[in-house]
């Protein structure tokens, strides 16, 4: 399985079968390269131009933009109702946490998620291999609330996303703050790597920065 980046919460995941997913597409005014590729499967977490931008897409999709349980094409999706705020979605709506299991990987995307997880959302999530998660704060958890994140689901690798950058045209906040908080971390020199179940339990580092195109 290889996940690849493209900044803020674009991320595209590849099964060994060639079934690929991609989550939260971006349009032009976020600063990165929009993405413009050909996926089986497109999940947005919520309806924001920086997570929506389906029209980017090549060829026909699913949509994956609703909660509960499914499948397609092979690949199991979970979603999880939550909310971009602290204030239950009154400041900024909802969002969906899509978890999708990929040759028996558990990839959780948390997309702009607003506030620390509740035990019944938890639950509903329940096991996550890789954690693709928000740590810029301002519209979305900040590094401290990502640590909190992090030891309720209790990933094996964190991927950070939707922090600041210098082509990333919102006022985040840097990785750099959560690595620190977090004990460190590793920078990966490319945009896309690789996974599979064993390669997951010989990691050296449980946060990984990968490059945007």
């Amino acid at each position: 399985m290889k996940i690849k980046w493209f900044g803020h919460s674009c991320f595209l995941i590849t099964a060994d079968n060639g079934v690929s997913v991609l989550m939260d597409p971006f349009d032009k005014t976020v600063g990165y390269k929009v993405p413009k590729v050909a996926a089986d499967i497109v999940s947005t977490s919520h309806d924001h131009f920086d997570h929506n931008y389906t029209e980017a897409m090549q060829g026909e999709f699913f949509h994956v933009n609703k909660t509960g349980k499914f499948s397609h094409k092979e690949i199991g999706v979970v979603g999880v109702a939550t909310f971009h705020d602290e204030e239950n979605g009154t400041q900024r709506g909802k969002n969906t946490i899509y978890k999708f299991i990929v040759d028996g990987i558990h990839i959780c995307h948390c997309g702009d998620l607003g506030h620390i997880l509740t035990p019944e959302q938890v639950e509903k999530i329940g096991q996550v291999d890789i954690l693709l998660l928000p740590v810029g704060g301002f519209a979305t958890i900040g590094p401290e609330q990502a640590i909190e994140v992090t030891n309720l689901l209790n990933p094996s690798l964190i991927i950070p996303m939707h922090f600041q950058t210098e082509v990333l045209k919102f006022p985040l906040a840097g990785v750099e703050s959560f690595l620190e908080k977090m004990g460190g971390g590793k920078y990966i020199d490319k945009q896309e790597v690789e996974f599979d179940k064993k390669s997951l339990l010989r990691l050296s580092a449980n946060v990984m920065v990968l490059q945007y195109c």
